[in-house]
């Protein structure tokens, strides 16, 4: 008769995992060999087979332990990175890589769908080098605003060109369409998912635009310190209140319908003179002059309401920049920043 082992300590990490799984049943542990390799399975069979009788008692401590396990760690962890690695344990790499792409490419059920949450410029320029009419195909199956706005950033003659062929646009047929797809997905997104994964620095900079005026001179200072080429790596991707002077007039108008009066009088209660001189300049004196009444009616106020309006405000210009109703212009030469 085989010895019933009840003494916790004596079982080694394999024969723990033995247990543990045996003590899930069939079904789940059939779906957990499926994401294990030929060696793991070979390992953890070997120990099932050797592992003879466990008492009750050990199995609750193997689950007590890997409750407690799991609550010292605070969290599970899902990212690209985690979800890669796991996937590469039972799957083909080109297969992970084909998953990973996608998930990591625009959010869309189908090609068309996805196509429709690329940034305009960026697909237009993906667009200029194909034919006039694949392009055509293309912007037949987005959704029409979004097509506009490919069609406006396109060279012009060659926007009127395609233009013309979806004018002419028959029925297309399925093996051409079906190519055009492939293609997008092969080519395209592929690329894109490449290239997408996000900046450190532009990341961290969206996160010091978040912090009150106190703690982001704190931060940066201390940054200053320990890595200069970083603090001044985000001190040029961040985007602040009296960056607003850069956005044109038409921006500004733009930006002032889509803001609360209350909220800009307390925002500009603690604004430089530049920034002040560029929403005024925007107005028409009736509505400049009660805006300057809003803010001398305030009386003092704490700094954090201010940078809370500053920050929202920015908020705003930067969803208007993304959405391509305003345009920022940039510290030298290029005409543009894309958030």
């Amino acid at each position: 008769m085989a010895r019933v082992k009840d003494d916790y300590k004596t079982l080694s990490g394999p024969q723990k995992a033995a247990a543990f799984m045996l003590a899930l049943g069939e079904q789940q542990l059939a779906k957990l060999f499926k994401s294990m390799d030929d060696t793991e399975i070979r390992d953890l069979s070997q120990a099932m087979a050797t592992l003879g009788t466990i008492d009750v008692s050990v199995a609750e401590r193997l689950f007590m332990e890997f409750a407690d396990q799991l609550s010292s760690s605070g969290s599970l962890v899902g990212s690209f990175d985690s979800t890669e690695r796991l996937l590469l344990k039972f799957m083909p790499t080109d297969r992970v890589d084909q998953i990973m792409e996608e998930i990591r490419g625009p959010a869309g059920r189908t090609m068309w769908d996805k196509l429709g949450n690329v940034n305009e410029t960026v697909l237009a320029n993906y667009l200029r080098n194909e034919y006039p009419q694949t392009v055509a195909v293309v912007l037949s199956k987005i959704k029409p605003d979004h097509a506009a706005r490919v069609l406006a950033v396109l060279p012009e003659n060659f926007a009127m060109e395609v233009v013309m062929r979806m004018l002419r646009m028959e029925v297309v047929q399925k093996d051409i369409l079906d190519h055009v797809e492939r293609t997008l997905r092969n080519e395209f997104m592929t690329n894109l998912a490449r290239t997408s994964r996000r900046d450190s620095h532009e990341m961290m900079a969206e996160i010091f635009n978040n912090f009150d005026r106190n703690t982001e001179g704190r931060f940066m200072t201390a940054l200053e310190e320990r890595n200069r080429d970083a603090a001044d790596r985000i001190k040029q991707l961040m985007f602040t209140f009296d960056d607003l002077i850069r956005i044109d007039a038409t921006g500004i108008q733009v930006l002032l319908r889509k803001i609360e009066r209350d909220q800009l009088a307390l925002a500009l209660k603690g604004a430089g003179e530049a920034v002040k001189d560029l929403f005024f300049s925007n107005m028409s004196e009736r509505a400049g002059k009660m805006l300057k009444e809003d803010i001398e009616a305030l009386g003092p106020v704490r700094l954090r309401e201010v940078d809370e309006a500053q920050a929202a405000i920015v908020g705003v210009a930067k969803a208007l920049a993304e959405a391509g109703e305003i345009v920022v212009s940039g510290s030298g030469d290029r005409d543009e920043i894309v958030f």
